[in-house]
């Protein structure tokens, strides 16, 4: 692609983009008046809880309710027998052949991860239905599991499913160029593997959900916290065969998502089933036990990387094997992980020779599927890592051996080795900008010095892209009678801000003030279809669609200023708060008169149809890039294994930035849970499948004293691909920080003779690698 794609009209003299606004969407949370799913108690409400399997792979033998069904307050114990919903839950296949197993209702047969539900008990308070699961008496007859890929992928391992031979769900291969030819002939071939650790998204609000049957209108509304409640709606309605247009989604305040609430989950359809079937209100609040076993894990791959280099650490070839658990059931999004892990491999470099190979793997597991990062931080921490292990090898600064490989900024558009198109981008300046402002050098001389005097200290770098904002969104921007916006979006949010940074963009592209636009979102009901929020894809997508919308409104608002100020509409120029005529400023109508008589009967001039509102449909011409890179300076603990970060400078090329104050908020989030990855978060099995990191105690995850501090810098390369020029930036601490940390960490212990590390980085695992003989 030669230009932009977009020429949208010439900025007005006041810009909101750009404006570090605070929170509209802050006050109410923090003063605690937000309304969340559990804080919803409509009238005849029941509770459900489910009865869960124990085991990670088993034979249910017999299910016996009647004690439950005898508990005081209970109203209805279901079994698999008693539902009748035989459509599957949803599943974004991304790859060709895929083996699908989706999560039943409630499990019949076979159990095939710990925590499928058996029975569920529903009744007239959450002690009630408890008391009654604890009635249910469930015999089973357990069997054999597997809880990582490579073990399910064993030639020995137990079948997990009769029709998915050797445990695979999914497979492909990248090939370009002449990889064989390119390790035959290299200087020098370094290799690693890498054990991605599984971890949990662990939102503070965990999965729930309200249905709600109404027998006057035979419609459904269901209240849940989800990132995606128009895809809810639509997969509720195929799943038990009602008509869309009778079902309303609502995502009220949602505690939020990462990732992790995609879904739908069973939970969505068999509220709404039993909401139907007892004509009362059901509602299911999962406990953080539950959560941690029935929610969508991530990560947990194993990959192998090799890489192939000339004398100079020039990049001749890339190959990679990547073995990815997927758990029992897929999850929506199962794929997204394995597919995102392989084809973003080549990263910010010049790689023209690729074999990547991808295979996911059933496991006797809970699901695995997005969180914050979605495979991108695997690909990263591969290729970064490689990086780091070339420049060791081949005696070249980690920075120098970067500077040699970096795609140029002479190349965008630029089609990667894997077949991806990266919009625009300056790695080269992005990565000087975080040396220069680190003093890179510096750094690299007190470190002499200080290794000097015995101390473990280590410099860490790695660059990182991030794409973002596939597919579409819609918005309609509507100037009601009074001068005032209504904006809605088809996306979702839950914890972004995006009340405040549409209000901006609408705002901007109208000539309004921000305060006299109110954002509408999360119900399903009087928008348009929406696509829901995941991939870092809000402001490129869903403030697109508000940007294009706006500019409908805005050029109706011109000509209908035109006609009252007996002007041309060439020569009427859009201002803040209205128009005017060109050369004649005193001539000028705000936006209250135009909206009054856009609405007023009889008031157009022929031509003109009433209404000042526009709604559009925003579909990318392709994924939008952004890039970044950190600097890293860790100190080791030699007698605890600590690892104290010192310093952490990140530039982040996220293109045009809307709002900087949220999206600086945005990048700390991302790097709170990366930090988390790095040095504690860890999902652990046994061998079968069962998990042994089940509640907070067990589960690490870090409080805001354990996180560091990063400066952040920006370097915005506008992308051409969506009206605003934005690129994601949400998931980017996960994807560039760990590798940087950990290249850090291995820096620091070259000296002892360590290589490699795998997160997290717990004191008692470097304790021990530094203890070692």
């Amino acid at each position: 692609m030669s230009g932009p794609p977009f020429r949208m009209s010439p900025p007005l003299e006041k810009s909101w983009i750009g404006k570090p606004l605070r929170r509209r969407e802050d006050a109410p949370l923090l003063t605690g008046r937000g309304r969340f799913v559990d804080d919803l108690q409509p009238a005849g409400l029941l509770h459900l809880a489910l009865v869960r399997s124990p085991h990670a792979h088993a034979r249910v033998v017999s299910v016996d309710v009647a004690r439950a069904r005898r508990v005081a307050g209970v109203v209805a114990v279901l079994t698999a027998a008693d539902l009748d919903v035989t459509e599957p839950l949803p599943v974004n296949r991304l790859f060709r052949d895929m083996i699908v197993k989706a999560a039943p209702l409630l499990a019949a047969e076979r159990v095939h991860a710990q925590g499928t539900p058996v029975a569920a008990v529903v009744a007239e308070s959450p002690e009630a239905a408890w008391d009654g699961v604890a009635l249910v008496h469930v015999k089973y007859e357990a069997g054999p599991g597997v809880a990582t890929a490579p073990a399910a992928l064993a030639a020995a391992a137990p079948k997990i499913w009769d029709d998915a031979p050797g445990n695979r769900s999914l497979g492909q291969t990248w090939r370009a160029g002449n990889p064989d030819g390119a390790f035959a002939g290299a200087a020098k071939v370094v290799e690693l593997t890498v054990e991605q650790n599984l971890i949990a998204g662990v939102p503070m609000e965990p999965r729930c959900a309200l249905a709600a049957w109404d027998d006057l209108t035979e419609s459904l509304t269901v209240w849940t916290s989800t990132q995606a409640p128009f895809r809810v709606r639509s997969e509720l309605a195929r799943m038990l065969g009602l008509d869309e247009g009778r079902v309303r989604v609502i995502a009220p305040d949602v505690g939020g998502g990462f990732g992790v609430k995609g879904g739908p989950y069973r939970e969505e359809p068999l509220v709404a089933w039993l909401a139907r079937r007892l004509r009362r209100p059901v509602k299911w609040i999962s406990t953080r036990q539950e959560d941690l076993v029935t929610t969508q894990h991530s990560r947990g791959a194993r990959s192998r990387g090799r890489l192939a280099l000339d004398g100079e650490g020039r990049i001749r070839g890339l190959s990679a094997r990547i073995e990815a658990p997927l758990g029992a059931y897929l999850s929506f999004s199962a794929c997204t992980n394995p597919r995102n892990h392989a084809r973003c491999l080549p990263g910010a470099y010049t790689v023209r020779d690729v074999d990547i190979q991808v295979t996911g793997a059933f496991t006797t597991t809970p699901p695995v599927g997005a969180y914050r990062g979605a495979g991108r931080p695997e690909a990263a921490f591969l290729i970064e890592r490689l990086m780091d292990e070339a420049a060791r090898a081949l005696g070249i600064d980690p920075a120098e051996i970067r500077r040699r490989n970096l795609i140029p900024a002479t190349a965008f558009p630029y089609t990667t080795a894997t077949g991806q198109i990266y919009d625009s981008g300056d790695y080269r300046a992005v990565l000087e900008r975080a040396l220069e402002a680190a003093d890179y050098s510096a750094l690299r001389r007190a470190q002499a010095e200080r290794r000097r005097r015995g101390e473990l200290v280590g410099v860490g770098l790695s660059l990182y892209v991030e794409p973002a904002a596939l597919g579409w969104e819609s918005g309609v921007v509507r100037m009601e009678r009074t001068g005032a916006v209504t904006a809605i979006t088809g996306s979702s949010p839950h914890g972004q801000g995006h009340e405040t940074t549409f209000a901006q963009v609408v705002a901007e592209h109208l000539g309004v003030e921000p305060d006299q636009v109110t954002v509408r979102h999360g119900d399903t009901a009087g928008a348009p279809q929406g696509s829901g929020t995941a991939g870092s894809r809000s402001t490129a997508l869903g403030g697109g669609a508000l940007a294009l919308a706006s500019k409908d409104v805005r050029d109706k608002g011109r000509r209908i200023a035109a006609a009252m100020l007996e002007a041309a509409v060439a020569d009427v120029l859009a201002v803040p708060g209205g128009f005017h005529v060109v050369g004649a400023a005193d001539r000028t109508v705000p936006w209250r008169a135009v909206a009054d008589v856009a609405y007023r009967m009889g008031a157009l001039p022929a031509g003109l149809e009433p209404g000042l509102e526009a709604t559009r449909f925003f579909e990318a011409p392709g994924e939008v890039w952004s890039s970044g890179a950190f600097v890293v300076a860790v100190r080791v603990e030699r007698e605890t294994g600590v690892v104290v970060p010192e310093r952490v400078v990140w530039v982040d090329d996220a293109g045009t930035i809307v709002n900087p104050l949220l999206a600086d908020g945005q990048l700390e989030g991302s790097l709170a849970q990366a930090w988390g990855q790095i040095v504690m978060e860890a999902i652990q099995f046994d061998a079968d499948g069962h998990l042994l990191t089940g509640t907070l105690m067990d589960y690490a995850l870090p409080r805001a004293d354990d996180v560091p501090v990063a400066e952040i810098l920006h370097h915005d390369t506008p992308s051409p691909f969506n009206p605003l020029g934005a690129k994601g930036l949400g998931e980017a601490g996960t994807i560039g920080l760990p590798p940087a940390v950990v290249n850090a960490v291995v820096d620091a212990l070259g000296s002892l003779g360590v290589t490699h590390l795998d997160m997290p980085l717990t004191p008692a695992r470097i304790w021990a690698r530094i203890a070692a003989p």
